[in-house]
């Protein structure tokens, strides 16, 4: 009988409670939450804890980021902005336990391969995964650029957290101002009667439509349908267009709400918030820039 290496065991078991986390979770949740929750759960030992010198990751947390690119390419698991997500295949596949399941995308993984690259695949072996010294250059690339993407959001993340509502709510005036749109109204501090920005298209907002703005500073919870159905009962003229920014995320109701609703309602939770952030980053002042700064860093890109 083979012998597993240490490697697959650690991949095996955190590819497995990854799964069984997003089940247990709805399917979907931060990556950042997942890997906490691992760490709560399964004890490592030195090994397994050992810190990369050049990358500065643990070991586990890189074989785990390592392997999840075979989950993705079998089409168990996606990923958008720092969300993880269990496809329906991937809930099917966590019937095949911890040992069949990374053997099952693995296999799937290198099908995928040796089908879209014309170089010879690079076969898949059982020696110890060494994330700094490994010959696969692409899914190592992957892997750590997936990390390094990831500590990125929640840096972002955390900074927004410290903000208060009313810094949040400016933050937000700011991206619309960027966007080319004009800001006739932040609402001061007290009740705003659900709306706390308005905008046009125009300077002195004589064109259609007005744009009625909601912001939510909730960045540890999702937002209602409730919420969303109270944003539809101040737009009052027909031409009216709802944007409901928060700095958490919208419940399923919420997003069903939003679409089934005779109102234009747009929503942006952090992931979008961010994306339009860095789109249109250099469109702001420094002063502006400096409320949520960033700071571009290239890193070499793949053919996939």
């Amino acid at each position: 009988m083979k012998k597993i290496s240490k490697s697959k065991i650690i991949a095996q078991k955190t590819i497995y409670a990854t799964f069984r986390i997003l089940q247990e979770a709805g399917g979907e949740m931060r990556g950042k939450n997942i890997i906490e929750k691992i760490r709560e759960t399964i004890e490592f030992n030195d090994y397994e804890m050992h810190r990369y010198e050049k990358t500065g990751y643990i070991r586990w947390e890189s074989i785990l980021h390592f392997y999840t690119i075979d989950c993705m390419k079998a089409g168990f698991l996606r990923k958008q902005k720092g969300i993880w997500y269990l496809t329906e295949e991937g809930e099917e596949a966590i019937t095949l336990g911890p040992e069949k399941l990374l053997e099952t995308a693995t296999k799937k993984y290198r099908e995928w391969d040796a089908k879209n690259k014309k170089e010879k695949t690079i076969e898949e072996s059982d020696d110890d995964l060494d994330i700094e010294t490994l010959e696969d250059k692409t899914q190592k690339q992957s892997a750590l650029l997936e990390q390094y993407e990831t500590s990125a959001l929640e840096g972002l993340r955390d900074y927004l957290i410290n903000k208060n509502p009313y810094e949040f709510q400016d933050i937000v005036a700011i991206l619309l101002k960027a966007m080319g749109y004009h800001i006739s109204h932040i609402s001061p501090k007290g009740r705003d009667g659900g709306i706390d920005i308005i905008a046009y298209t125009d300077p002195l907002g004589v064109k259609p439509p007005r744009i009625i703005v909601q912001v939510k500073h909730r960045p540890e919870s999702n937002i209602s349908s409730d919420d969303i159905q109270r944003l539809a009962g101040t737009m009052k003229r027909s031409s009216d267009v709802g944007i409901f920014a928060t700095s958490g995320g919208f419940t399923q109701p919420a997003i069903n709400e939003a679409r089934s609703t005779d109102k234009h309602i747009e929503l942006i939770d952090f992931e979008r918030f961010i994306g339009l952030w860095q789109e249109y980053f250099t469109k702001m002042s420094d002063e502006e820039k400096n409320k949520l700064p960033l700071h571009p860093i290239y890193f070499l890109g793949s053919n996939e």
